[in-house]
């Protein structure tokens, strides 16, 4: 799961025909890109959720709601806007100290859920249940953001269910996930769905260009990120992101015979390892200095010793969790190395039937051209099949470096 005004109806804001009061801007929902539709959607329950608290009717506010979405579209952030908008005495403002705590993660009736492994187990559910049950400190709700809720396990999606079905009269569930399919029906059948699109190449730019990225370089991040915001902003200020990316569109030509094909596949793996790599060094060693200081080190004083020997325990359960990310950020960087060939290989497939579209592999057109006159678009829909049958193997916990090698094989041989 993953980046990320609305006071209709709610004390202190404004209606939804623009009534004074409340913020002008776009407060929390500034950071979705090209989704209209769902700020839209979700600035009218905002303002529902503000009627119940006042007693009032409901006229569009559920207690569990399903954000799903094409990666990178910003499933996460629109749930968390979202959650700001129902936390927010002012609808959303973006401004107030509940806007920036839940922005920070650190609202007190806040339950940000992140799965850090391949799966989320039932003990982990009912434990999440159990605080779910809670009052809202703020007399608001008590809102629980689910991120990657596709990765529960059955015994933790029926726990799950059981929560959803019949929730405390203040409690909000805002689930995410790729598509609902990927949530069992029981669940998906009881939440409201928020359906987010792939946002445009040059809706991303202009984000990028606002934050001081070159116009050219902001539109070539975004065309290759294919919708992904993140990833189009790690793209074009990060040359190292984009240099494993160039690796890996350098791998089709290569693909000769059957040594070069090892030789790729074993490229792919390593480049996607160097990537999560660098997204858990970023990640782990804030949250380990976070741990520290919250038990005192650095300080001094009575109570002080014993507190940072409590400490070790906790950073070994910490450390085991980002170990288990680690994992799974291994395997996301893969898939996006896998997306990206795909996209390679569906811009051969363009060039070979003459569609008009915009080329994702910029800085690759040659090698694009040259393969689209070699092979026929038969065999390109062949190429783009095998990448998806290992992203299926890859989900199947198939070993990557297995799955890839096979992969790169039949990129290789007996499909010209």
């Amino acid at each position: 799961m993953t980046g990320d005004e609305v006071p209709a109806g709610v004390p202190g804001g404004a209606s939804p025909s623009g009534a004074p009061g409340g913020p002008a801007g776009p407060g929390v929902f500034g950071d979705l890109v090209g989704q209209e539709a769902v700020v839209a959607e979700l600035r009218q329950a905002a303002g529902a959720a503000g009627a119940v608290l006042r007693g009032e009717p409901n006229t569009g506010m559920t207690h569990a709601w399903l954000f799903t979405g094409p990666p990178g579209s910003g499933r996460s952030v629109a749930a968390r806007a979202f959650a700001a908008a129902l936390l927010c005495p002012n609808g959303g403002c973006g401004q107030c100290p509940s806007c920036h705590q839940v922005r920070a993660g650190t609202h007190a009736d806040l339950l940000l859920v992140r799965p850090d492994g391949l799966s989320y187990g039932v003990k982990q559910t009912r434990s999440l249940v159990l605080r779910a049950a809670g009052v809202p400190s703020g007399g608001r709700w008590q809102v629980v953001l689910f991120e990657d809720a596709d990765r529960a396990t059955e015994q933790a999606a029926n726990a799950l269910l059981k929560a959803i079905e019949e929730p405390p009269p203040r409690t909000v569930w805002l689930l995410c996930a790729p598509s609902a399919e990927e949530l069992v029906t029981t669940i998906r059948s009881r939440c409201r769905l928020v359906v987010l699109r792939t946002p445009p190449a040059e809706a991303i730019a202009g984000v990028l260009g606002a934050e001081g990225v070159a116009p050219d370089r902001a539109l070539n991040a975004a065309r290759a990120a294919q919708g992904h915001i993140g990833r189009a902003r790690r793209l074009a200020t990060d040359p190292e992101a984009a240099q494993r990316r160039d690796q890996v569109l350098g791998v089709p030509p290569r693909l000769t015979s059957l040594g070069p094909a090892l030789s790729a596949a074993a490229a792919l793996v390593k480049a996607a390892e160097a990537e999560a790599a660098a997204i858990s060094a970023d990640l782990d060693e804030p949250e380990q200095s976070a741990l520290r200081r919250a038990f005192g080190e650095g300080s001094t004083g009575k109570g002080v010793a014993k507190a940072v020997r409590g400490a070790a325990g906790a950073l070994r359960d910490l450390e085991d969790r980002q170990k288990s990310r680690a994992t799974r950020l291994k395997r996301d960087a893969l898939d996006r190395a896998l997306l990206d060939l795909a996209a390679f290989y569906r811009d051969v497939l363009a060039v070979q039937v003459g569609a008009s579209v915009d080329l994702a592999s910029a800085g690759h057109e040659s090698d694009v051209r040259r393969l689209a006159g070699e092979s026929s678009a038969e065999a390109t829909v062949r190429r783009i099949q095998a990448v998806m049958t290992c992203r299926e193997r890859l989900e199947l916990n198939v070993a990557p470096l297995l799955a890839v090698e096979e992969l790169t094989l039949a990129l290789a041989v007996g499909t010209r």
